[in-house]
């Protein structure tokens, strides 16, 4: 059996907002982590920072997929470690269909195995998506009701 994360969230808010929010720094921002770099373009390059009291944790990102308003994926390793690929780093995906009048959110984080990440990474990875995935579909809402 691999190791993963997979979550499903009913998002009040179209694919095409969903999408902006969790693919634009400026959104990721607003739910995820405090500074976001990055372009939402496959092989583009950029960088996660998650600020905390003893430093900032930066996490090196790669963009796998990009098709709006369908799919977002990235890879992201360690700081310090080298750049994202099959075989060092998570995998991130976030698949959007319509539903209901608003988005169904399917998000995978996988690759715990081939990446050789211990359990107590796959725990605190989980404990952190179950904190900052409920985030995404307030947040999302909020920005459908928008002029």
């Amino acid at each position: 059996m691999s190791r993963s994360i997979e979550r499903e969230i009913q998002v009040q808010a179209s694919p095409e907002v969903v999408y902006e929010v969790i693919s634009s720094p400026e959104h990721l921002q607003e739910w995820w982590p405090e500074e976001a770099e990055l372009v939402a373009e496959p092989g583009a390059t950029g960088s996660v920072t998650f600020r905390r009291p003893e430093g900032d944790i930066i996490q090196p990102v790669t963009v796998v997929e990009a098709d709006p308003p369908r799919r977002f994926a990235f890879r992201w390793s360690y700081a310090g470690e080298p750049a994202a690929a099959e075989d060092n780093s998570l995998l991130v995906t976030f698949d959007l269909i319509p539903a209901g009048g608003g988005t169904l959110l399917r998000f995978a984080e996988t690759g715990y195995d081939v990446a050789n990440k211990s359990d107590e990474e796959l725990a605190d990875h989980t404990s952190g998506w179950d904190y900052f995935l409920p985030r995404i579909s307030p947040y999302a809402a909020k920005l459908a009701q928008r002029p």
